[in-house]
């Protein structure tokens, strides 16, 4: 008989308390082979949340182009958006209201930021950059791949007035590329979705670093005094071992509105805050481990049997195993409970939102003859030529000056193919080309809009090459039967 309760029934085998061969035992994956779990689900939730950006970016390309209903769609993301309280409005900007695309832009993205904030903590803690041999190929791939970019944006952009967008080709989508590879498979050796992963956080550091030191206005200095003190506060508590994850919340709610009132773009808020996030949890691990074998333990081995053929617990057992959950939340730590709580917010609401709210583009009256010239070609040039060679050839270098190994399973062709990969840069390359050309006069929107016309065609072409190009060069799927027979 299948045994209902398999899941209790194989925590309580990994505990060596029972040995039931009617019961089967969903099957492991060695450690060599996989990730710890929180990166297995963010590769996992990156990977569908990629599926759902393009679904929203595709809508928003429609909608923004049917003339019936296109007045519609542009007219409201410039309305005024209210949370007040007497005279006080918590998304106001300098006294004025926020915009509904100022609220997605400034408010949503700093929560966008503040999980990337957890995810490059994590990633330095006890993740890919944790071991710096092991970190080192995809941070040099990281650094080529902004870089190139940049200069083959200024090659043709320098002296323009479009220069100041510089940086609008270096970074790379990592949940759109996740979603890529994602359509391939098992194919895909976890060691390249990792490289790539790793590669587009390192990407991300040298975004939020950008936008710190090239996109704050005039700063008041008193209201940055006070987002600092809140931020020691955040510190201080991380050393007192609070662990409320309220605590941080509420503290950096209110880090961000000083920041959005402050000059230091609101953004950055979420990333400092995230870093204030202790990484140790309520119970060292080797009490969870006594914990939760001594609430194993209070069953009997003739309760085995039992497990197998009931669906619900006895209330002796219901306590036990609450026993057992509890423990479980508190040796989690704050980082990777939240980081683990937001990524399906961030990923399948928050970024299909920005996704949506910016990449509607209209395209009915404009020259297509535009994307090859000014801006729209130096994006795409940046994306598609600077991310693939700036990537490929600085991580070549590192294999073979001995600095760095190969990831394991893959050859130069697939990684020449992950380069090409990297030149998704959609999410935070909108972001960066608001920062840079929105909110201006009409000569300002005129390079938004086709400063996005490159984001989005430069991107989908570093998407349907780099595919096609992993397709080829992959290894062929395994079919069931040479899986059994192990050929």
């Amino acid at each position: 008989m299948r045994c209902r309760n398999i899941y209790f029934t194989h925590i309580m085998r990994k505990f060596h308390y029972i040995e039931d061969k009617n019961c089967p035992e969903p099957d492991d994956t060695t450690e060599e082979e996989q990730p710890f779990y929180a990166a297995r689900q963010a590769l996992r939730r990156h990977a569908n949340g990629g599926s759902i950006l393009m679904l929203a970016t595709v809508i928003a390309l429609i909608v923004a182009n049917i003339p019936a209903i296109n007045s519609y769609y542009f007219e409201f993301w410039n309305e005024p958006l209210r949370l007040q309280i007497g005279s006080f409005n918590l998304f106001s900007h300098s006294g004025h209201p926020m915009t509904m695309l100022q609220f997605i832009n400034d408010a949503l993205m700093a929560v966008f930021f503040f999980s990337i904030g957890l995810e490059i903590k994590r990633e330095v803690l006890v993740g890919e950059l944790a071991s710096f041999r092991q970190a080192l190929l995809p941070i040099v791939g990281a650094i080529g791949g902004m870089a190139m970019p940049v200069v083959i944006y200024l090659f043709f952009g320098y002296g323009t007035d479009y220069q100041g967008g510089a940086a609008i080709p270096m970074a790379t989508d990592i949940a759109f590329s996740l979603g890529v590879l994602a359509i391939l498979g098992s194919r895909v050796p976890l060691t390249l979705k990792i490289f790539l992963t790793t590669l587009a956080v390192v990407d991300d550091i040298g975004g939020i670093i950008v936008i710190a030191v090239f996109y704050s206005s005039h700063i008041e200095w008193m209201l940055l005094v006070y987002a600092v003190a809140l931020l020691g506060l955040l510190l201080l508590g991380s050393r007192m071992h609070i662990k409320s994850k309220v605590f941080y919340l509420v503290i950096g709610g209110a880090v961000w509105f000083l920041f959005l009132n402050s000059g230091i773009h609101p953004t950055i808020a979420g990333v400092l805050v995230a870093f204030c996030v202790p990484a140790t949890p309520v119970f060292a691990p080797i009490k969870y481990v006594r914990d939760i074998r001594g609430a194993i333990a209070r069953f009997r081995q003739d309760d085995d049997e039992s497990l197998c053929r009931r669906s619900i617990l006895d209330k002796d057992q219901m306590n036990w195993l609450k026993e057992i959950e509890s423990a479980s939340d508190k040796v989690i730590s704050p980082l990777q409970d939240l980081e683990d709580s937001l990524h399906p917010i961030v990923n399948n609401f928050i970024v299909p939102l920005f996704a949506f709210a910016n990449a509607g583009i209209f395209l009915l009256d404009m020259d297509p003859s535009t994307l090859f010239e000014g801006i729209s070609l130096a994006i795409i040039c940046g994306l598609f030529i600077g991310k693939f060679l700036g990537i490929l050839t600085f991580s070549w270098l590192t294999v073979k000056l001995g600095f760095a190994p190969l990831p394991k399973g893959c050859n130069w062709k697939m990684m020449s193919s992950i380069a090409v990969l990297g030149g998704i840069g959609f999410t935070v390359s909108l972001f960066i080309a608001n920062l840079s050309f929105g909110g201006g006069d009409a000569g300002a929107n005129y390079l938004l809009q086709h400063a996005k016309i490159g984001i989005v065609v430069g991107s989908v072409l570093s998407g349907i090459v780099g595919f096609l190009l992993l397709h080829h060069f992959l290894p062929a799927q395994k079919s069931r039967k040479e899986k059994a027979s192990g050929n």
